[in-house]
């Protein structure tokens, strides 16, 4: 659109730029989460300002020692999060968040060297098929990789998306943002919002604690997610190989301004 203002017997012209209409549409629904879509399996885009943080995949993640604690209110805790929180020991799925020890399925495997040595080993998802299941390297980790977790209940839904699959997620609040992968499935009826340490500092975190909440980056964050764009190589993916595929996908939607037009519809 191109405006033309008079000033004495000035004439000038200026370009104004058209801000973009939203082209997602209404999808779904999810919990209270409005789902929206640009084409039948294209990109889904929703928005919480419900964030919670997962430790799972860091080689740091549980220990031991802390089994018993309180998990907000004990104290010593040397685990980044609260093996409570992992469902161990009294939960049937703890051994999704934690390595079982093949010499005996109902205790978690303890990493017997390393820096970590004494640790859990504490799983995602997502892993490298060519690690052995006891190696921590197999796992994404939550402190050095931007990823979200899906609830269960959502990641069976269909069409959207698998582990491996790329997004991008932007603070409205604050305008921070960051490229992700999916990496992580979680129990079934979890709210959307669940990211690693890594991505909840990236979107303005101070320190994100998975064990209390403490930390976690507020306000609303919107999130699109690209689904069926995993790489056919898997996991390990490097943070800059994510940040540029993404970067590449969010072109193809209309960029970050396109997002930001959808907002008032979530």
């Amino acid at each position: 659109m191109r405006i033309y203002l008079i000033t004495g017997l000035l004439l000038s012209s200026i370009t104004v730029q058209a801000a973009p209409s939203c082209s997602f549409l209404e999808w779904d629904k999810y919990q209270d989460s409005q789902l929206l879509r640009q084409a039948v399996k294209g990109p889904y885009i929703f928005a919480t300002s419900d964030v919670k943080v997962d430790a799972d995949g860091a080689p740091n993640a549980y220990h031991p020692d802390d089994v018993g604690l309180h998990c907000t209110k004990g104290v010593g805790f040397k685990g980044l999060d609260c093996p409570a929180n992992g469902g161990y020991p009294n939960q049937s799925w703890w051994r999704s968040a934690i390595v079982p020890d093949p010499k005996n399925n109902s205790k978690g495997y303890i990493q017997p060297d390393g820096r970590f040595k004494g640790y859990f080993v504490s799983q995602t998802s997502l892993k490298d098929k060519s690690k052995s299941n006891l190696d921590p390297a197999k796992y994404v980790d939550s402190t050095a990789v931007p990823y979200l977790v899906f609830p269960g209940q959502f990641y069976s839904k269909t069409g959207t998306g698998f582990v491996g699959d790329y997004g991008f997620a932007l603070n409205l609040d604050n305008g921070k943002s960051s490229s992700f992968i999916v990496a992580e499935v979680g129990p079934p009826k979890a709210h959307l919002g669940e990211m690693s340490i890594y991505l909840g500092s990236a979107l303005g975190g101070s320190d994100p604690n998975p064990r209390t909440g403490a930390g976690t980056p507020k306000g609303k964050i919107l999130y699109v997610v690209f689904p069926y764009t995993k790489a056919a190589s898997g996991w390990p993916i490097a943070n800059e190989t994510i940040e540029s595929t993404v970067s590449e996908l969010l072109k193809s939607i209309g960029g970050v301004e396109m997002l930001k037009s959808c907002a008032s519809a979530l």
